[in-house]
């Protein structure tokens, strides 16, 4: 009996483990992994390129690098197996003068890039909850 017990705790705890590493990935898969996002990346460049609201604040920007970054960017928000490469946020935002609604338009734009990926609402929202927090760091504050 007492046999049984402990083959019963070993294979809960290697159950446990297990959920806790499909937690982990649980993000990054939801958005299809690597090709997903780089799908959804790729959209939201033409969705950039499209919108009058922001496309000119992207005149002089390397827009290929900008998806190899936002490629990164994403995996490693989502908890993927990624390095991001780039320079944080804050420096790489700090002297552009980016505005709530800049803001919020590219937030529109990549939600478009997922819906027409087909990425569930929900995975949508908690990706966007992720994104969030960088908010303060790109937008410049009101004087």
């Amino acid at each position: 009996m007492r046999r049984f017990f402990i083959a019963g705790l070993s294979a809960l705890s290697f159950t446990l483990s297990a959920s806790a590493q499909t937690q982990t990935d649980n993000l990054y898969q939801a958005l299809g992994g690597s090709p997903g996002i780089a799908r959804v990346v790729d959209q939201l460049i033409v969705e950039i390129q499209q919108d009058a609201r922001i496309s000119p604040q992207f005149k002089e920007t390397n827009m290929k690098r900008l998806a190899e970054l936002l490629k990164e960017q994403l995996c490693v928000v989502s908890d993927g197996p990624c390095q991001y490469s780039g320079d944080d946020m804050l420096t790489v935002h700090a002297q552009l003068g980016i505005k709530s609604a800049a803001f919020n338009a590219l937030v529109e734009d990549l939600q478009a890039a997922m819906h027409k990926n087909h990425i569930p609402f929900a995975t949508q929202n908690r990706l966007l909850a992720r994104l969030a927090v960088m908010k303060k760091d790109i937008v410049v504050s009101a004087p």
